[in-house]
């Protein structure tokens, strides 16, 4: 198995299953012309390898300024980034990172957590995301992450869409990375 990023075989898996054209309604409640659905890639083997080797590479450059002992993000589309990421560094490293998922409400029965897995506070993490937009949704588990007592030290997207979510963290005091913009996909 490679489990090293290629960037344009990212690019060429985007275009060919998650980038739509036509009028949809994001998440954010912004109109647009484009979609990036991308449970199609972070949810095929190939887009899933490809992800998870470029944000590991990302987390190990420094770029947030230190090494974290953890990844996740909000439910459920943080949660296949998540997994590919523990997997591609258990692969590498023999340890690898742990990770957790952010429940977009606290679970009414059990323990009644809003963040699972095996962190515990004090541990620093990267949340992860697919389309970063406006951030809000980013924006929401570094919450939930930090109330829980993890220390948050960046934000790492696939896609950044260029509408404000890099600004939208930086007020919030996070450092945002992403592996493409939608610059990456010229549109006619």
């Amino acid at each position: 198995m490679n489990l090293n990023y290629d960037r344009n075989l990212l690019i060429s898996l985007v275009r060919q299953h998650a980038l739509k054209f036509g009028q949809f309604t994001l998440a954010s409640g912004k109109q647009a012309s484009y979609y990036l659905d991308c449970r199609t890639i972070t949810l095929h083997p190939q887009g899933a390898n490809q992800i998870a080797a470029g944000m590991l590479d990302v987390i190990r450059s420094g770029r947030f300024g230190g090494m974290p002992q953890a990844v996740g993000g909000l439910a459920i589309g943080a949660d296949p980034i998540t997994a590919s990421i523990v997997v591609h560094s258990g692969l590498r490293d023999g340890n690898g990172l742990l990770g957790f998922m952010v429940r977009k409400e606290a679970k009414q029965h059990g323990t009644g957590k809003l963040v699972e897995g095996p962190v515990t506070p004090g541990m620093k993490c990267v949340i992860v995301e697919d389309v970063i937009t406006s951030g809000g949704s980013a924006i929401k588990a570094a919450h939930a992450a930090k109330e829980f007592g993890l220390d948050v030290i960046g934000v790492l997207g696939v896609i950044d869409r260029l509408e404000g979510g890099r600004a939208a963290f930086e007020a919030e005091g996070l450092t945002l990375a992403t592996l493409l913009t939608i610059d990456d996909f010229p549109r006619e």
